[in-house]
């Protein structure tokens, strides 16, 4: 590829990554504020209007995530095209924008299928919680694809050897994150429609496991849990690729990234925890939860993929 021409295909990439991020914070603030049900159960109307007439707050917040939801699929098609222009067929960033489109689309589809079947607003069933995850895993593998996009459309040159078991250790770790993610998903709706009543840490728990508590209360308390777990297997695996005597400068640059990515989360689900999870307090462990997803999804590719020139 001209240098000019990966150049301008790398950072429009991040850019559309980026893009991509805000619109799925902005989707997380739709639930914390029960707009999910804005449009009622119209899709890809909007009360069986293209454009509300005389919207609600909640019509306007659920109106506006689907207009930047649409215009992160154009972007995600704007890549694709200029993808296609630059890298010679077979390259693998054609493959890594065409993955992103379907996931974006799929994506879109989920989201519908959230609002056709009334999973929004107060509902409270397995249905949604299930969805949910779903939902987690598709923006998860969106990300991870416009992520292997941008550094692709840089990285050019032969293959290196990886450390022995790193593929092993590192598909494990995003599982494990994918895991974390899914159980954060399922706990965030729990918060939003269970909001904790109680200051200290017994009384909470006494709360979600009482008599009468909720599923989505009583499952609130895994989370935790699986996130300093899976959080310390990161936090290990990431050191240990990033200094043995094979590791390259990129890769002991973005394994200090994925480690201290690790600490501030971690630190980010406590103070969720002491607060009682308010909603900016939610999109920002979103937004933290995403960034070390990326991350990690970058660390991986530096160790595994071919080097940079």
């Amino acid at each position: 590829m001209p240098e000019i021409a990966r150049r301008r295909l790398e950072r429009f990439a991040w850019a559309v990554l980026g893009y991509t991020v805000l619109v799925i914070l902005f989707g997380a603030w739709v639930r914390i504020t029960g707009s999910g049900a804005g449009c009622g159960e119209h899709w890809p109307s909007c009360h069986g209007e293209l454009v509300p007439r005389t919207p609600s707050v909640a019509t306007i917040i659920e109106f506006t995530h689907r207009v930047t939801s649409g215009l992160c699929l154009l972007s995600v098609l704007a890549l694709v095209w200029l993808a296609r222009r630059v890298a010679p067929r077979g390259h693998a960033v054609r493959l890594g924008a065409a993955l992103a489109v379907l996931f974006t689309i799929t994506e879109a589809l989920v989201g519908a299928g959230l609002v056709r079947f009334g999973l929004v607003d107060k509902d409270d069933s397995v249905a949604r919680a299930v969805v949910m995850a779903i939902h987690l895993v598709n923006t998860s593998l969106l990300t991870a694809a416009l992520a292997y996009t941008a550094w692709r459309a840089r990285v050019s040159g032969p293959p290196q050897t990886p450390p022995r078991q790193a593929g092993l250790w590192l598909g494990a770790a995003l599982v494990g994150l994918l895991i974390v993610g899914v159980s954060g998903a399922v706990t965030a709706l729990g918060d939003t429609l269970f909001p904790v009543q109680q200051l200290d840490l017994a009384g909470r728990l006494a709360e979600d496991h009482g008599a009468g508590a909720h599923f989505l209360q009583r499952l609130r308390v895994l989370h935790p849990f699986l996130a300093v777990g899976i959080g310390l297997y990161v936090l290990v695996i990431a050191n240990s690729l990033s200094s043995g005597p094979q590791a390259s400068a990129e890769a002991r640059r973005w394994g200090g990234v994925v480690m201290l990515g690790v600490l501030v989360q971690v630190a980010a689900g406590v103070a969720n925890v002491l607060l009682s999870a308010p909603g900016w307090m939610q999109v920002v462990h979103l937004l933290l939860g995403t960034g070390l997803w990326i991350a990690v999804i970058v660390f991986a590719l530096t160790v595994l993929g071919p080097r940079r020139p």
